[in-house]
């Protein structure tokens, strides 16, 4: 029998993690209580005597106790708790860009006015037409940048441009090295002395996050990983095996068990599987071809986690959602096969955990941050990261490595100051903090494929690092155990 309908494959394949398969008209007595099913699937099978497909006569006296209890309960007024877990910010439902022209200049207009009001709490820019008619020497502007390059006498000329018109600033000495290090299409302040046409610069300006910022504290642990690619030959399910008998408190010390209990949360940042012609001849470096599958699989590993636990899900540029960053939440077709426990999310995505602030952000940009600044490697993850605090967007280079879809707001500028921010991409692990935020990428599951050997990919597979109630951070480390 061929299964058309989603919601009966749904079916088939939570009772297929158990072991069991369903009769045709179990299906259909089974998509009344849909709502239920987490809940119903491990009290049938605990009650079958040895049958292996599971007929209506295998349901109807779970069933029935269930429509019995339903038809007892009284309807009361219960005021609604607050949510634990609050999105703040998500491009899930909200996209409405086509990709046309005036997409593109809302969407450039969104994120220069984000990034010039935090700027103007700093400086008292005024607009580049202007510059020339001030009276004094010493001018202060906001721009984006447009053109970075070297002079002939070793100084760096920038031109930047605001919505009235654009002007050049010559940066040199110790202020060269940081002007060098600028991007396409970042927001910036500069002040200096105007001489000619051109300000001689003394200052480069920063969105950034506030100096006085301070590490929050909450009552809870936080998990993090990214760069599971279930699906992947490469996938190293002895380490997530062994990463989940932790949390079940089968493994690890007394004090790894102490931190397992605290765990409130686990993020996953994106690359949940490994995805289907994402580069050349990746079907070799595949154990399940078809996507599908590979969620399949993802649904029943993270099944694995103790539903205790929360787990929330970001996409990847390996997911099935548009490669454009923002990138919305995972389709119902594959979010519907997670468990109740598991939060889809953006990417990036802005939340509340409790209080705590945490954006969560996949990190494709990190290639173009390490790309463009010489200083900074894929050993060091998490100093790329810092970058894009300082510049307040996760993407401040248009035109790079990440495909950028041209919203009418840009939700890649970083608005709100987290507390927490998590990436992963790169496959390698570091984490800081940088101002009070605690910034993580959070290493990878999968061992280096060929692919990867070919554009030297290093990866630091299997580290964990996890966020505790007292604000430090704990690594752990299971590879090779």
């Amino acid at each position: 029998m061929v299964i058309k309908d989603i919601e009966s494959k749904l079916i088939i394949t939570k009772f297929a993690m158990h072991g069991y398969n369903v009769h045709p008209s179990a299906i259909e007595l089974l998509k009344e209580f849909k709502e239920e099913l987490d809940e119903l699937i491990p009290k049938i099978c605990s009650s079958l005597d040895g049958n292996f497909i599971i007929t209506p006569d295998d349901l109807r006296p779970i069933l029935n106790k269930v429509k019995k209890r339903e038809k007892n309960v009284q309807t009361v007024t219960v005021k609604k708790p607050k949510s634990e877990i609050c999105i703040l910010k998500d491009v899930t439902g909200s996209s409405a860009c086509e990709g046309n022209v005036n997409d593109f200049i809302a969407y450039f207009n969104s994120r220069f006015e984000k990034l010039s009001k935090i700027l103007k709490k700093r400086l008292s820019g005024v607009s580049i037409s202007n510059v020339k008619k001030l009276r004094s020497e010493n001018v202060e502007v906001i721009g984006m940048v447009k053109e970075v390059r070297e002079t002939q006498n070793g100084n760096a000329l920038v031109e930047i441009e605001d919505n009235t018109g654009t002007i050049r600033f010559i940066a040199t000495g110790k202020l060269k090295e940081t002007a060098l290090e600028l991007m396409g299409d970042e927001v910036i302040g500069v002040s200096g002395v105007l001489k000619g046409k051109n300000i001689i610069a003394d200052r480069i300006i920063f969105p950034d996050v506030p100096l006085n910022g301070k590490k929050k504290k909450s009552d809870f642990s936080i998990v993090f990983i990214s760069d599971t690619h279930f699906g992947s030959k490469e996938f190293l399910e002895k380490e997530w095996d062994l990463f989940v008998k932790w949390l079940n408190f089968e493994v690890g010390n007394e004090k790894m068990r102490e931190v397992a209990e605290s765990v409130k949360y686990i993020v996953l940042a994106g690359d949940v599987v490994d995805g289907v012609g994402i580069y050349p001849n990746q079907d070799k470096d595949l154990t399940i071809l078809d996507v599908y599958g590979q969620y399949e699989e993802a649904a029943s590993q993270i099944d694995k986690i103790p539903k205790r636990i929360k787990v929330i899900i970001s996409p990847g540029n390996h997911d099935a959602v548009r490669q454009a960053e923002p990138q919305p939440a995972l389709l119902k077709d594959f979010s519907s096969l997670f468990s109740n426990n598991v939060i889809n999310v953006g990417n990036p995505s802005m939340m509340e955990l409790n209080g705590l602030k945490l954006l969560i952000y996949h990190g494709r940009s990190i290639d173009d941050i390490i790309t463009k600044i010489p200083r900074l490697d894929y050993s060091k993850p998490h100093e790329a990261m810092i970058e894009l605090l300082k510049r307040r967007h996760l993407a401040p280079m248009y035109g790079g490595r990440s495909p950028i879809a041209p919203e009418k707001e840009d939700y890649l500028v970083i608005d709100e100051i987290p507390d927490i921010l998590h990436s992963g991409h790169v496959h390698t692990y570091g984490t800081s903090f940088y101002r009070g935020v605690f910034v993580v990428n959070s290493s990878t599951w999968q061992a280096q494929t060929e692919f990867q050997k070919k554009v030297n990919l290093n990866p630091m597979p299997c580290n964990v690092a996890v966020y505790t109630p007292n604000g430090e951070v704990v690594r752990l480390k299971f590879y090779g155990s």
